[in-house]
């Protein structure tokens, strides 16, 4: 699994030196049948897929309606948004985040990690209490402006 900074364990790496992250944070609405026993073989599946991977994160499922952030190497987050814009299992996906930075992991021990929906403002403000980096703060911040907007819940 990765360390708080991201970093492999075991790996030998510079202190002061943080990974270059990329994080993908987007919401959509699940297609007809999706069902909880069907977001729970996506979770199986991404836990296997992203701990070959090095991608860490979390899903919420709730009321139809997807949110997920997800955060590792550049080129396979890229590989694995060109799959989820592939999934026929949700449709509507609306960028929320995402960019490169050097900075700590969010998640580092959640290959993925499914979260209820009634918990999500919990999971992301616990996050951004016990986060020192800036990059990961903001992020948060506009995450959590657009759970008070309302935007993500007129999807469902």
């Amino acid at each position: 699994m990765f360390d708080e900074y991201g970093i492999p364990r075991g790996a030998e790496f510079d202190e002061a030196a943080l990974p270059k992250l990329y994080h993908f944070v987007y919401c959509s609405r699940a297609a007809g049948g999706v069902d909880d026993a069907e977001v729970a073989r996506i979770v199986e599946t991404a836990q296997r897929n992203n701990l070959a991977h090095g991608i860490t994160g979390v899903l919420v499922f709730g009321s139809g309606v997807f949110f997920q952030w997800i955060e590792g190497p550049a080129a396979e987050i890229r590989k694995l948004i060109a799959t989820l814009h592939r999934d026929k299992r949700h449709y509507d996906i609306v960028s929320l985040s995402q960019s490169e930075e050097e900075r700590e992991r969010l998640y580092p021990n959640w290959d993925m990690e499914k979260v209820e929906a009634g918990d999500i403002r919990l999971v992301l403000q616990d996050a951004l209490e016990s986060t020192d980096d800036k990059n990961n703060r903001v992020a948060l911040k506009r995450i959590l402006k657009h759970l008070d907007s309302d935007s993500l819940n007129s999807l469902g």
